[in-house]
């Protein structure tokens, strides 16, 4: 093994301790170099010299090096010889950049520049081992902890481009009070915002920090904001974490800075002017048969830069430019899907947001928020209300017989609805939601209450709807069923797809680089599941979750969406329950059975994200498992190793440092406690941000379906609105939609979020360019067994979705489930388990 110390902002292909990093080079000589340096070795003659091997297709370079020959940690260079290494060092040609350009001009670097841009030390024979820290040979421990503490951050200083330091910081980069007063955002990671640390920039404080923002008590804090880079300019993530130039040049730089920067201005242009309602749904059709026209003068590269998706598609047009929808998934096969109740139930179960729904364990149904400040605990939804859609069974046999379901948003959005109300154009209530689950196999809604903060005239503000048959009570219904909608649409965005999934994620992986060395086996396993997180997590700050940023712009809870998550985290985030069995324990989505594969049985056996997911589960418990048993087979050695247990310490104290005292953190003293957190862990950057971020266009795409917002309350009898209700409905449900800029832009989104790149890497899968991550035979026979049983899950699942009788996945016009099928190609596809978050 050698280790090649590139003196510049070289991103490595080689993960196990070959490649290490010198102090970098100026930044006159760095420029935008991304070479990739494969590096072999053998012993020949001792003449004293290194020569390298400098290629790129069919050209090559040599260029030839004294070898210092001095002792280091073992001797492995005798004083009285030398060795002659050869070195083959691949200069890569940038995307959309020609040899004659680009690649000559980095052959001239590396070769007049050899022996001062790149430093080659000889330091072991083995290629790429995987050495738990107590193994490592004498010869290469300081290099080990050299690197270690090379990569690690102190808390001060502005990081660079090409820097390569992990560190954590809070989230005070969302608001941008020195552009706007109205920008002024809490800081996310302080005792009443709490939340997961991000990477650290180092970034300026903005000039005008003494604006105030305020907690839920009304306490003033000091926000402390750093300043923001604003979109198209990069923010800084270690240079390891960066996209690759496929990612780059054909996806996210390019698709994401023509989203944000383009495109989304684009639509703004063309219909802000005319910020107005749906005035039909055949308007809404119009986003996919017709297309809208944007302005061409203005924005003539959005076309080129967006050209990638499937699910949006742009046209040129005379002097305009077309942007046309795909059809979303949900009305593909049956438009009219989304009115039916068994659809609006079956997506509980098997759309983008599987993961709220809960058995209906206690009645009455009590609130635990203040009531002093709320009002009487006691839910609307009354024993006699239920019972009367029951079909003649009690409500005590209902649950017993484990037939009542619930979705409840009451406690989590009560506390904000009167924020939320207060934004204009926003109107929204906390919402509860009961479902029965009928003896002939399919979950129907029965009853939604929607609440509103109490009144001094209305201390028990609260208001059941059932469907009904009249037609009064009928739109009535679809109003509310659109209300609980946007709630559920709000929640999945903000917590359980960014807070559960991006950004609890990141800690882990801060962790990883700053306390496991590159050579260790844990650190290995975990690489393909960190890939591009950190990069996507930061363009998701400056453009999707920053103050007047996309989800402020269109999801319910406006300018209050990052308060709304970090109180999900305060209130609901533990790491032992983001593990899918303990999660459908909690939920009361299954129940305990040894005899089953992951120890637990679904209450509905027809519920395709639990049934798929402990497929995957399973599957990447096994791996986990026999992965670790390989690399630890001493009783103590888990915790006698040193970087593992600093890295687990790191992750609770430092990653998660407003969670650090809680009780349910596990432990970490044997080889069961390792594999459990890895498990969760992977599952949560491969399957489970999968099963809730790929479906987002083919669920959301189509506006009714999932209204990300709503802008009206439901009219009441002495409303004067009502008058206008009863006479056209269609138009107050239309009116009570996002708008067509909202939905449009969120539209637009959606399908970016939804979509694979072309170097995606899958679960089960090894980029041939990535396997440096596994080079032990006895370890690729059980990732190979991991792969064949993940070709065997997809099999699995194709015939559960051609099951007749399995509702919530087969029928006349519903679409298959196939979010956690595990492979996928590129583009809007619904379906693929992505290694990590990459997007």
């Amino acid at each position: 093994m050698f280790a090649v110390k590139p003196a510049g902002p070289l991103k490595s292909d080689i993960a196990g301790g070959v490649l290490k990093r010198a102090p970098a080079i100026s930044e006159e000589r760095q420029g935008e170099r991304r070479n990739r340096l494969s590096v072999s070795g053998t012993r020949v003659n001792g003449n004293g010299s290194i020569r390298a091997l400098i290629s790129s297709g069919d050209k090559t370079l040599e260029a030839a090096s004294p070898l210092e020959s001095k002792e280091s940690n073992g001797s492995l260079l005798s004083s009285g010889g030398g060795i002659e290494v050869r070195v083959a060092v691949t200069v890569r040609k940038k995307l959309k950049e020609t040899i004659t350009e680009k690649v000559e001009d980095q052959w001239e670097f590396l070769v007049n520049g050899f022996g001062q841009g790149i430093h080659i030390q000889l330091i072991s024979e083995e290629i790429d081992p995987a050495y738990l820290p107590s193994e490592t040979p004498p010869g290469i421990k300081d290099l080990r902890r050299e690197d270690l503490l090379s990569i690690r951050g102190n808390g001060k200083g502005e990081r660079k481009p090409h820097d390569r330091i992990y560190d954590y910081d809070i989230y005070n980069d969302l608001g941008n009070p020195d552009k706007d007063e109205d920008l002024a955002r809490p800081v996310l990671g302080v005792e009443y915002w709490p939340y997961p640390r991000r990477c650290r920039t180092g970034r300026l404080q903005q000039s005008q920090i003494n604006y105030v923002c305020v907690d839920l008590d009304g306490n003033k804090i000091d926000p402390l904001s750093e300043s923001r880079v604003e979109k198209p300019h990069p923010v800084y993530v270690p240079r390891d974490e960066t996209f690759e130039e496929m990612k780059q040049a054909t996806f996210s730089a390019g698709r994401l800075k023509a989203l944000f920067h383009n495109l989304i201005p684009a639509i703004a242009s063309t219909l802000s002017s005319s910020d107005i309602s749906f005035k039909c749904f055949s308007e809404i059709d119009k986003l996919y048969n017709d297309g809208v026209f944007l302005k061409e003068e203005d924005h003539k590269d959005v076309v080129d830069n967006l050209s990638l998706g499937k699910m949006m598609q742009q046209f040129m047009s005379v002097g305009q430019r077309l942007l046309k929808y795909e059809t979303p998934a949900i009305i593909k096969r049956d438009r009219f899907a989304w009115l039916r109740d068994n659809e609006f139930a079956r997506q509980t179960l098997a759309g983008v947001n599987p993961v709220n729904i809960e058995i209906l364990k206690e009645f009455p149904i009590l609130s635990k928020l203040d009531p002093a400040v709320y009002g009487p605990p006691e839910s609307a939804l009354t024993k006699e209300l239920i019972e009367h859609e029951l079909n003649g069974m009690s409500l005590e046999n209902a649950i017993e017989e484990k037939r009542l379901f619930i979705l409840d948003y009451h406690d989590m959005l009560l506390p904000f609805i009167k924020k939320i109300n207060s934004l204009p154009g926003r109107k929204s209530y906390a919402s509860r939601t009961i479902f029965f689950y009928t003896k002939t196999g399919f979950l129907r809604p029965i009853a939604i209450e929607l609440s509103l903060p109490p009144r001094p005239s209305s201390p028990r503000n609260k208001h059941v709807y059932t469907h009904g048959h009249d037609a009064t009570t009928h739109w009535i219904w679809k109003l509310a069923k659109a209300h609980v909608c946007s709630n559920d649409a709000g929640v999945h965005q903000l917590v359980n797809h960014w807070l559960k999934t991006h950004a609890c994620m990141e800690p882990y992986i801060i962790a990883t680089h700053r306390q496991l060395s590159s050579m260790h086996p844990i650190y290995k396993l975990l690489h393909p599941h960190m890939r591009y997180t950190l990069e996507i997590n930061a363009l998701a700050r400056q453009s999707l979750i920053n103050g007047g940023g996309v989800i402020e712009a269109c999801f319910t809870p406006g300018k209050h969406a990052m308060e709304l998550s970090s109180t999900a985290y305060k209130n609901s985030w533990q790491f032992d329950m983001e593990a899918l069995p303990a999660d459908l324990l909690r939920r009361g989505m299954a129940v305990e059975d040894p005899s089953m594969p992951c120890g637990v049985k679904l209450v509905i056996e027809d519920y395709p994200y639990a049934a798929d997911g402990l497929l995957v589960w399973s599957a990447i418990q096994e791996w986990v498992e026999n992965y670790v048993a390989h690399f630890y087979t001493e009783p103590n050695s888990v915790t006698s190793d040193l970087e593992l247990q600093a890295w687990w310490n790191e992750i609770k104290n430092k990653g998660h440092y407003d969670k650090r005292n809680e009780p349910w953190w596990p432990k970490l003293n044997t080889k069961k406690d390792l594999s459990s957190i890895l498990t969760t862990m992977i599952w949560t950057a491969s399957g489970q941000h999968a099963a809730i971020n790929f479906g987002q266009y083919p669920f959301g795409g189509y506006v009714p379906n999932r209204p990300t917002l709503l802008r009206r309350l439901i009219p009441e009898k002495d409303d004067p609105h009502f008058e206008n209700f009863i006479l056209n409905p269609q138009q107050t449900f239309l009116s009570s939609l996002p708008t067509q800029l909202q939905a449009t832009k969120v539209m637009a989104v959606q399908d970016t979020l939804s979509t694979h790149s072309p170097d995606e890497e899958y679960l089960g899968q090894v980029n041939p360019r990535h396997s440096h991550w596994i080079n032990d035979h006895e370890v690729m026979k059980i990732f190979n067994k991991f792969s064949a049983r993940l070709e065997e899950i997809e099999e699995i699942i194709k015939e559960r979705n051609k099951d007749i009788h399995l509702r919530n996945r087969n029928g006349a016009g519903t679409p298959p489930y196939e979010l956690l099928l595990p492979s996928s190609g590129p583009g809007v596809t619904g379906r693929g388990i992505p290694n990590s978050i990459s997007i």
